[in-house]
């Protein structure tokens, strides 16, 4: 279909899941909620996420890394901006009225969104020269399909390496407010609870940004060291951290910590799609994308529920047991990170002409 009409369908779906849930909200019904702000909203978001990312890949296949950083560093900073900016001056100016509040998102993000999806198009053919590895060679019988791609074992290690790192993140993110509140307490009986409560929040919009600015400098980091080498980083250095949190008591420390991994949430995010389009090449890159995306979505389920569970069965221990689980889970991403490479996977059959191609022998000597 191309980029732009799937990123229009996408903004539509978004745009109207917020109007949607502005009339729920209005009627008071929780299922109508869950279907536009839920169902419609969040497919919305799929559709709108993985467009971009796929696109930007093409027009610098020669800095993949960097240029799917600064794209996917919008889904951070965005977080920071609604949080900080738009959904607040909304509540303001609508005296708290949430349909309204919705409505206007809804509104907003239309004005936005539409225009810039039908701005988006794939380059020319032949007018942005592609790094090498990343497209067929002349004569190469690629398989039309994706689905022999998608059971191969480097794309199940790329997915197992991606929900560890999501999974984890998840953990920190899911409680990192109300645990800073509670260490601040600590460190100051006479906080009161609005101030800590502000103090929560804006941990949220800080780590939101870091998580942002993760993307735009792993991304950048993965075209120099490669995407591998990058994820290793990403997953053994949040071990050590996850480690300290689960004793650290300084709030101002653990406010440091929390946003480093954070950066390293974001960073997965800004090294796949170059990861992918390295190993899958540019004609398979979209779907092969849009299937890794699924250890987001599992990891967006797994990790809340878990954290959930160990919040109401162990209430005091919650926090040690996320943080152990969180080490767990990384250590498990990190072992199998050492099965990732970067190399190029073909499983069409080589003509003679793409093998002609690879050893360098002109067209002129093939008689």
């Amino acid at each position: 279909m191309g980029p732009k009409w799937l990123a229009l369908a996408g903004s539509i779906l978004f745009s109207g899941g917020y109007l949607i849930a502005a009339g729920a909200l209005h009627l008071g019904s929780v299922p109508f909620f869950y279907l536009g702000y839920g169902v419609i909203g969040g497919a919305g978001i799929g559709l709108g996420y993985v467009t971009p990312v796929a696109t930007v890949a093409k027009w610098f296949p020669d800095r993949k890394g960097l240029a799917t950083g600064i794209v996917v560093m919008g889904f951070g900073v965005g977080a920071f901006l609604l949080s900080k900016g738009l959904a607040p001056f909304l509540i303001l100016r609508t005296a708290g009225d949430l349909p309204l509040v919705f409505m206007w998102l809804g509104i907003v993000f239309a004005c936005i969104l539409i225009p810039s999806s039908l701005a988006l198009s794939d380059p020319p053919a032949g007018s942005v020269p592609q790094a090498g590895g990343t497209d067929e060679p002349p004569g190469f019988e690629e398989p039309e399909s994706s689905s022999p791609y998608l059971r191969t074992t480097q794309f199940a290690i790329m997915w197992i390496v991606f929900f560890f790192n999501i999974a984890a993140g998840i953990s920190v993110i899911s409680f990192q407010s109300e645990l800073l509140q509670e260490i601040w307490g600590l460190a100051d009986t006479s906080i009161e609870p609005t101030t800590l409560a502000e103090y929560g929040a804006t941990l949220i919009a800080v780590s939101s940004i870091c998580n942002g600015l993760g993307r735009l400098f792993w991304g950048l980091l993965s075209d120099r060291f490669g995407r591998a080498m990058v994820f290793r980083v990403l997953l053994a250095s949040q071990m050590l951290v996850f480690g300290i949190l689960m004793t650290e008591t300084n709030p101002w420390v653990f406010s440091v910590l929390v946003c480093y991994v954070l950066l390293c949430f974001g960073g997965g995010f800004a090294t796949m799609p170059p990861f992918v389009l390295d190993v899958f090449g540019t004609k398979k890159m979209s779907t092969i994308y849009g299937a890794v995306l699924t250890a987001w979505a599992a990891a967006g389920i797994f990790g809340p529920l878990y954290v959930g569970y160990l919040k109401d069965v162990y209430p005091d221990r919650a926090v040690m047991y996320c943080f152990l689980i969180g080490i767990l889970m990384l250590g498990a991403g990190y072992l199998f990170s050492y099965l990732l490479n970067d190399q190029r996977i073909r499983l069409g059959k080589p003509t003679l002409e793409s093998t002609l191609h690879r050893y360098g022998i002109p067209a002129a000597a093939r008689g």
